[in-house]
């Protein structure tokens, strides 16, 4: 009787539990603490998405980036972004069609390891968005390429006690301007790109 009262106990304590740590999230760009982040690389996704042949869409995922961020809310333009992704750490639910993608038909993963996006300027456009412009580098090729970022929150991670924020961010790139033509246009040149960030304070 008594384990099996714990047991409850323990239970409406873990439910009662997340929404008081979710009410801790602030969304007011203002409360943003400022200083230097890193990326918190187990909590973040890029996803990938084409047109395929016209018939549907079709998409896949890059986990394991890394990076910072350095932000003051008062200086928004003064905002820096530098990330690092992956492109062997792509995944589309399809070991055989991934195998292919590290290929060099595609990302060509031996030669060119990671995909990076440096960012060069910052443009506030709405109460928490902003355009983030930036070089990005992928298979040996730079191009200028705008992010349209929403900040989501702010809060302490009630796990690891960190302070951390939490951005998504939305974009558009031709994938053929970067040498990745295979299939070009039956499989879309037009490549959609979501960004689910979180950033980790760093200790002053």
């Amino acid at each position: 009787m008594h384990r099996l009262l714990a047991s409850a106990l323990t239970a409406v304590s873990i439910v009662v539990s997340v929404p008081l740590f979710a009410q801790q999230a602030d969304t007011r760009p203002a409360a943003v603490q400022a200083g230097d982040y890193v990326l918190d690389s187990s909590h973040t996704l890029v996803r990938f998405t084409v047109d395929h042949f016209g018939i549907s869409e079709f998409f896949g995922t890059f986990a394991g980036a890394s990076g910072t961020l350095s932000l003051d809310p008062k200086n928004l333009a003064s905002a820096k972004l530098d990330v690092s992704v992956p492109v062997g750490r792509v995944s589309t639910t399809n070991t055989t069609l991934d195998e292919e993608l590290v290929s060099a038909d595609w990302f060509d993963a031996g030669k060119y390891p990671a995909m990076r996006f440096v960012s060069t300027k910052v443009v506030k456009t709405g109460a928490r968005t902003a355009d983030v412009t930036g070089n990005l580098t992928m298979h040996g090729v730079t191009r200028p390429v705008t992010l349209k970022a929403t900040f989501k929150a702010g809060a302490i991670n009630p796990m690891n006690k960190t302070y951390t924020l939490g951005f998504n961010a939305t974009g558009m790139v031709r994938r053929t301007e970067f040498g990745v033509s295979k299939y070009a246009p039956l499989v879309s040149d037009e490549t959609v790109i979501a960004i689910t960030a979180a950033f980790e304070k760093q200790a002053d």
